[in-house]
């Protein structure tokens, strides 16, 4: 199974250089505006230890970064309830940085 994701992905060992370039974690210097993240706490692919870095790295570096975790979704938000709060804050987080109405 490893084997399998390594050829997928890359091998931490071998392709650690493209694997870095590849990482928003290792390009976090290069993000000049605020950034809304959302994670799902069971999220197979991206864990949420990941998020919490990048989020962690753009706080450190003074950027404002709503973050919503929401404990019981996975890749994506499968629950009707948490898309529209993803959603609302979306358009909060759209509206406030790009201008625009924002309905109530």
């Amino acid at each position: 199974m490893r084997e399998m994701f390594y050829e997928m992905v890359g091998d931490p060992e071998k392709d650690k250089e493209l694997l870095e370039a590849a990482s928003p974690l290792f390009h976090v210097d290069k993000i000049k505006v605020p950034l809304f993240i959302a994670q799902g706490a069971n999220d197979p692919r991206v864990p949420k230890a990941e998020s919490d870095q990048m989020v962690e790295a753009l706080k450190a570096r003074g950027i404002e970064v709503p973050y919503m975790v929401k404990d019981n979704e996975g890749h994506g938000f499968a629950n009707e309830e948490n898309r529209f709060d993803f959603y609302r804050a979306m358009e909060e987080f759209l509206g406030e940085h790009l201008g625009g109405r924002v309905e109530e």
